[in-house]
């Protein structure tokens, strides 16, 4: 998805849920602004569809909520939204709220040629201040001209034991592993029955 600046006034926090409420497209809230979240390309939700399902299956009655990009994240100890393609909460503390999560282990995004370096930088570094998330998931989309052919990634920012932030790279072949929610897959897994544009 693409976030775009919205020619909306300022709003408060409770203002700006009525006025979602109001609206046909969703929009995140950063720092009193709206921006509209634009489509994606049928590759990028089928990514993330075929990712949340991996998710969901592998959670089914553990207590976890894993959450499409339908959901809301709040910011901790923030007044802003956003939303992630796919999200995971095992907190008791998200267990009552409908409107947004809080306390997400994880989170993924699917990148897209708009949205690529705002994922790996602001967008992370607001998310990573969340001492609950372990694992911030980024999904290639597009091929890349390698001397192997066509490349499928997934970059995985983990936060370590030491609670230091490491990047892990998987590529075509690899064993990916989500340690937030102990889940290990083949990177294909993703990527079955997708041409990478």
């Amino acid at each position: 998805m693409v976030a775009v600046k919205d020619n909306a006034p300022r709003f408060t926090p409770a203002e700006y849920f009525a006025w979602e409420e109001q609206q046909l497209e969703r929009h995140e809230y950063i720092d009193g602004e709206v921006y509209a979240m634009s489509g994606g390309t049928i590759n990028h939700s089928e990514i993330a569809a075929k990712f949340n399902r991996l998710l969901g299956n592998h959670l089914d009655d553990r207590g976890c909520r894993t959450l499409n990009s339908d959901a809301r994240i709040n910011i901790l100890e923030t007044d802003d939204y956003s939303y992630p393609d796919g999200s995971v909460t095992c907190d008791e503390r998200d267990k009552g709220n409908t409107q947004y999560i809080v306390y997400p282990c994880l989170i993924v995004e699917v990148l897209s040629d708009s949205t690529e370096a705002y994922d790996r930088g602001e967008k992370f570094y607001r998310y990573r201040r969340n001492p609950i998330l372990k694992d911030y998931v980024l999904v290639g989309t597009k091929s890349l001209a390698e001397p192997l052919g066509t490349r499928i990634a997934i970059d995985i920012y983990q936060k370590n034991d030491a609670g230091e932030w490491v990047i892990i790279n998987y590529r075509a072949g690899d064993i990916v592993e989500l340690k937030s929610i102990n889940l290990s897959f083949p990177i294909e897994q993703v990527y079955r029955g997708i041409v990478l544009e």
